[in-house]
């Protein structure tokens, strides 16, 4: 790797490797909501030194993965109950108005949620809830890509972190077999697939509805 003075190309990437990294294992499980992130422990894990480590930091932050305290430092968001409605409530919105400007959809515009389908049961079959977790919202996001609204699909998409997240608390919270998450993605496609915008909203509210359901009993 070229190495030559205002070269700019290793310290970004350092500072991406690493915020991936620790976004992988926030939204895999590995660390827990309200964990600490000790810089020190987390240097020599990735191998790299403190200052890319806190600007990848100060990256999820932004995403809103990680919150700073005073005198206590860095640590992983811990969502609410209210902050779950928030985003699910939100979320559910967003993808009501998406599918009612999208539908009836076409086999064509089909094809990207059925290989994201295909991509998360791969990921049931390797136990990956990391993967999972990303392969669902690339999912929900290419339902709500359907309608063709950059504007919708921007708003939708500014949120990841935060959804991600939530997902996660909840998959993992919830004791769901991977499979299942998988199935409950797949009846919400197929009512899709029919073209009934009625049937395409109610399997989405139940859908929505569920994840609500179990988030709220993974608050409690």
């Amino acid at each position: 790797m070229r190495n030559h003075a205002g070269d700019g190309l290793q310290q970004p990437s350092l500072v991406e490797l690493a915020a991936d990294s620790l976004r992988r294992r926030i939204l895999g499980g590995d660390l827990k909501p309200g964990e600490r992130l000790k810089e020190e422990q987390l240097t020599e894990e990735l191998g790299i030194s403190r200052p890319p480590l806190r600007e990848a930091m100060r990256l999820l932050e932004q995403e809103g993965l990680i919150t700073k305290l005073p005198r206590y430092g860095a640590q992983v968001v811990s969502l609410t109950a209210h902050d779950i409605w928030e985003l699910l409530t939100l979320r559910q919105s967003l993808e009501v108005l998406a599918l009612t400007l999208a539908m009836p959809v076409s086999e064509e515009g089909l094809a990207e949620p059925r290989q994201l389908l295909a991509d998360m049961e791969t990921c049931a079959k390797d136990n990956s809830r990391a993967g999972m977790v990303d392969a669902g919202f690339q999912f929900h996001l290419s339902l709500v890509g359907l309608a063709g609204h950059s504007r919708i699909s921007a708003v939708y998409r500014s949120l990841q972190a935060q959804l991600q997240l939530c997902m996660a608390v909840n998959t993992e919270a919830s004791h769901e077999p991977l499979p299942d998450n998988v199935a409950r993605h797949r009846q919400l496609l197929d009512a899709i697939a029919t073209g009934d915008l009625a049937l395409a909203l109610a399997a989405l509210n139940d859908h929505g509805h569920g994840a609500y359901l179990e988030a709220r009993r993974a608050d409690s």
